[in-house]
């Protein structure tokens, strides 16, 4: 196990730990694969636990007092992790940042720590398509997840509001997914919209810097992963894991003082993207908009749009 950690936590390579340890680097890879695979089974249901009702209310609340960001459980972002290119691939593992990847889908809350994880796409997909095809939408789309019924947000607006997640642009709009407003071409948002994606990207930081988080603890992510697909895709499971387990014991309460504020106009990398919303997720944004300006007012917002 001191092998396999100090694999993970400092990023050295087999042949390094092979030179050090006086091990095979072939009995090392095995050993790393043993035990990222007993992490992943044995903590799975005490790290990476299904929510229950219970748990997306603490969610919420945890953004509600943390992001200002009502009726939201989880920030929502795909990272792209690198390996070294499989073989006989051809370019599915490269990605539009040009390198090769496998992709991590996350749902983290307030916390920084992950609800949900979809491990092992290729890094030519699309954040977009990586979401619909994994087991969390899936179980969403068939009412198994137990998401709380939709409540109002507002005591002047009565009208009962959906539990959301926040994506960035690469995301398409729905009742139970919220992306920021797109910028027109030869134009600029309104106040209204500025504002909502202000307020939508401070909750939203919290997947961004869950991210940073794993890879600053967990170091071999600053390095290419020289392994096969399916002992990364274990190393990345039981990472996550571990960033979980840690969290919980080191990091649960503690002063956030973290600052990150992020411009809802900084220009992304074009994507081609399913961006299509549908008539009743524009109204559920718009309705968050219209609170973010009026009744849910922060008083330094307009500082920051």
């Amino acid at each position: 196990n001191n092998y396999v950690f100090r694999y993970l936590a400092t990023g050295c390579t087999f042949a390094e730990l092979h030179y050090t340890f006086r091990i095979g680097a072939s009995t090392i890879a095995e050993f790393v694969r043993e035990v990222c695979s007993a992490i992943w089974l044995l903590l799975k249901e005490s790290c990476l636990p299904k929510p229950s009702q219970q748990r997306w209310l603490d969610i919420a609340k945890g953004f509600s007092t943390r992001a200002n960001f009502p009726n939201c459980i989880g920030a929502i972002d795909g990272k792209h992790i690198r390996v070294i290119k499989p073989c006989h691939s051809g370019s599915m593992y490269y990605n539009y940042k040009q390198f090769f990847s496998i992709i991590l889908m996350a749902i983290c809350d307030s916390n920084y720590k992950f609800i949900t994880i979809d491990v092992g796409a290729c890094g030519k997909f699309g954040d977009s398509a990586v979401y619909q095809h994994s087991n969390f939408y899936k179980k969403m789309i068939a009412g198994e997840l137990e998401i709380p019924e939709s409540v109002p947000i507002s005591q002047v607006n009565t009208i009962p509001m959906p539990y959301v997640l926040v994506g960035d642009e690469a995301f398409p709009l729905s009742t139970n997914l919220m992306r920021p407003y797109a910028k027109p071409k030869n134009s600029n948002l309104n106040t209204t919209k500025r504002i909502y994606n202000y307020r939508h990207s401070r909750a939203r930081r919290y997947v961004e810097c869950s991210f940073g988080i794993l890879s600053n603890k967990w170091r071999i992510f600053h390095r290419p992963l020289n392994v096969d697909i399916s002992l990364a895709t274990d190393i990345i499971k039981a990472c996550c894991i571990l960033h979980n387990y840690v969290r919980d014991r080191d990091g649960y309460n503690y002063e956030d003082t973290l600052t990150c504020y992020m411009s809802p106009d900084v220009p992304e990398t074009p994507r081609t993207y399913n961006r299509i919303g549908n008539n009743i997720a524009e109204r559920i944004r718009d309705s968050f908009a219209q609170y973010f300006e009026h009744e849910g007012k922060l008083e330094w917002q307009e500082k920051y749009i």
